[in-house]
């Protein structure tokens, strides 16, 4: 039998992918989680696994230690993630078993979104200014001064999913914004001395790179387009790929995700990096994230691409080549569903039956919850993937599907 894989967190979609390709090339599949983590996880997610190692995955000093002893316990072959919250401790636990992993001096560059923009200025990446703010006041005084250009970006540094980010465009809505970011919710540590963040905002076209690194060599399989809500808060509504550019855009895009994945310590892995595009072709890095794309990205470069990146994932954590030529050159689109109002959802109609050009159709919400317009990626409802042999029809068809669905919510009484 082979030997083990120890992933970090197994759940999620992408998590759940990797565990299974895993368990299907016969390496026994062990996680670390929390107690509480666990108690989520389903009876499928519990059969699949040979272990499990429960530890204070907001104490990094305490992970790292309980984490390097079970997976030399265990004999482990590698060690992965796709949680972003847990990239710097896979990368020190790789650094200390001498495994396939990431840089663990720069690891945090990757995870925290001001030591992330330290490190693209000190690289030279083409990234939007960014300024740590400790208090609503300083937002006020400092920055936002009557003429000041806006919108701005405040944020996070520490959150994902679009958590706690606000497109700042009224001087008094300043306050609010601090205080929606300093207190999103984080995955496992508090929100107590969060970072805030004030970035310049980028005017232009959202895209996402998709890479993977192995020995330090980056492969970009594809550019994403990705189409957001308007408004305070960006909640992303579609993916789609590959995106066709004019060449020059496409090579300079390429040039600076290369600069920013370097720059944040990527050695061995996926990494998904956030681009807007200027109407004059300039690409911004807006930040990068050492794993795979959420939102069924690796299940885009799959139908689309014919990458398994599930199998690359894990090709690159076992020191083995991974493959990354496309296999075919379709397009695909994963399109997600929102309430229309906030209230409790009664129905959900018109869903597609999945089948060949709809490989997924999924609807994470349940009759009976409350839902509301989506603030951040979390609040979506569902989502279903669209493929075809070209981008036209891809479009066509999924605006068609979406004209189909109606999504019914009942208002909460006043």
């Amino acid at each position: 039998m082979n030997r083990p894989v120890l992933l970090l967190e197994a759940a999620g979609p992408e998590s759940g992918h990797l565990a299974r390709t895993a368990a299907a090339s016969g390496h026994p599949v062990h996680t670390v989680t929390t107690p509480q983590a666990l108690t989520g996880y389903s009876p499928a997610l519990r059969g699949l696994l040979a272990g499990t190692l429960t530890t204070d995955l907001a104490n990094p000093q305490q992970a790292l230690a309980d984490t390097v002893a079970y997976a030399r316990r265990i004999n482990a072959a590698a060690v992965l993630t796709t949680n972003e919250y847990l990239t710097p401790l896979a990368a020190h636990t790789c650094a200390l078993l001498d495994l396939p992993g990431n840089d663990p001096v720069r690891a945090h560059a990757a995870r925290d979104k001001a030591a992330m923009a330290a490190a693209f200025t000190t690289a030279g990446v083409t990234a939007p200014r960014t300024h740590t703010i400790a208090t609503p006041a300083m937002l006020r005084t400092r920055f936002l001064r009557p003429g000041m250009r806006l919108p701005v970006i405040v944020k996070p540094a520490d959150a994902a999913g679009s958590q706690g980010v606000t497109v700042l465009a009224r001087l008094q809505d300043a306050d609010t914004a601090w205080q929606t970011a300093h207190t999103a919710p984080g995955m496992y540590a508090g929100t107590a001395g969060r970072t805030v963040l004030l970035q310049q905002y980028i005017p232009g076209r959202e895209y996402s790179v998709e890479s993977f690194t192995q020995h330090g060599r980056t492969t970009h399989l594809a550019i994403t387009t990705k189409t957001t809500t308007r408004g305070p808060h960006r909640v992303e509504l579609a993916h789609t790929l590959p995106t066709q550019l004019p060449p020059a855009v496409e090579q300079a895009i390429h040039r600076e995700v290369g600069k920013a994945v370097r720059a944040v310590g990527i050695r061995n892995g996926a990494s998904h990096t956030e681009v807007i595009v200027t109407p004059t072709g300039r690409p911004y890095v807006i930040e990068t994230a050492a794993r795979i794309g959420a939102g069924h990205i690796g299940e885009l470069l799959h139908h689309a691409l014919g990458i398994n990146p599930w199998t690359a994932l894990l090709d690159i954590a076992l020191g083995r080549p991974a493959r990354l030529t496309p296999a075919r050159r379709h397009h695909a689109t994963a399109q997600f569903l929102t309430s229309p109002a906030a209230g409790r959802l009664t129905s959900v109609t018109g869903l597609p039956r999945p089948g060949p050009d709809t490989p997924l159709v999924r609807l994470r919400a349940r009759l009976g919850d409350t839902v509301g317009p989506a603030h951040t990626n979390a609040g979506r409802l569902g989502s279903f993937i669209v493929v075809s042999p070209d981008a036209r029809t891809t479009q066509a068809r999924v605006a068609q599907l979406l004209h189909g669905i109606d999504v019914h919510v009942e208002p909460k009484p006043a």
